[in-house]
């Protein structure tokens, strides 16, 4: 018998699921499988499915009338249900320049990590990155997969300023600042790729489940694809597609 997940009320809107206290893939696929099953179940209902590593919150619009009864409706809909593997993904190539201009902390790493800055690169470079959600800044991705021997802790003083695309590791996070904003990460690159865009019909093309994968350029492809994007002839590069 299917497992079923802690479901809680959350104030008087708002309903959480709860699945093992752990990021992995697997633990995802099950978040991920049961977000799609809802977002099918209540699209004629004013909610927001949100998600984040290992929990699904259903956020109503309206105080839920009977929060016990929607919450059995909701293990049963747990007992019934057969996971299937997430296959509706993206792989995502995104440009990042290391050099040291942008990545203000590469030789603090370096330093801390007894690292060149070429091995660094190529670590931060090798992995495919797991999209498992979007948030604290509209289009910040939590990713997961980061190679543990790059793993530092965040910076003491925070920084009042992180620029926009600007890459970076926390603990055993790696992200890019979206949005011009105040950060405590490690940064060691920069991306000029737009992450979030207000007035675009999917203001972010990315989704929990989708990929990333690194891609080290020049400071001169850089400027190149920032000129790129600036005149709108720019293409986010897929390199493998699951649907």
């Amino acid at each position: 018998m299917q497992k079923i997940p802690e479901i809680t009320p959350l104030g008087d809107r708002g309903i959480l699921i709860e699945f093992e206290p752990k990021i992995s893939e697997d633990v995802l696929q099950k978040v991920l499988f049961y977000k799609e099953k809802l977002e099918n179940l209540k699209f004629k209902q004013n909610v927001e499915v949100i998600n984040t590593y290992n929990s699904i919150l259903i956020s109503y619009v309206l105080t839920i009338e009977d929060v016990y009864g929607e919450i059995s409706a909701l293990k049963e809909l747990f007992r019934e249900a057969n996971i299937t593997k997430n296959k509706n993904y993206k792989i995502y190539e995104l440009p990042v320049c290391y050099d040291l201009e942008f990545g203000l902390d590469l030789e603090h790493i370096s330093e801390q990590k007894n690292m060149q800055v070429s091995e660094i690169i190529q670590l931060h470079t090798a992995p495919v990155y797991q999209v498992y959600f979007i948030g604290f800044l509209p289009g910040f991705l939590y990713l997961g997969g980061l190679d543990e021997r790059l793993e530092i802790p965040r910076k003491n003083n925070p920084r009042r300023s992180v620029e926009k695309g600007a890459v970076g590791i926390g603990g055993n996070q790696t992200g890019i600042y979206p949005k011009n904003s105040p950060g405590g990460w490690q940064i060691l690159g920069k991306c000029p790729v737009e992450l979030f865009d207000k007035n675009l019909p999917e203001p972010s093309p990315f989704s929990s489940g989708d990929k990333i994968k690194f891609k080290s350029v020049s400071r001169t492809e850089y400027l190149e694809i920032e000129e790129q994007i600036s005149n709108g002839n720019y293409e986010l590069k897929i390199i493998d597609h699951e649907s």
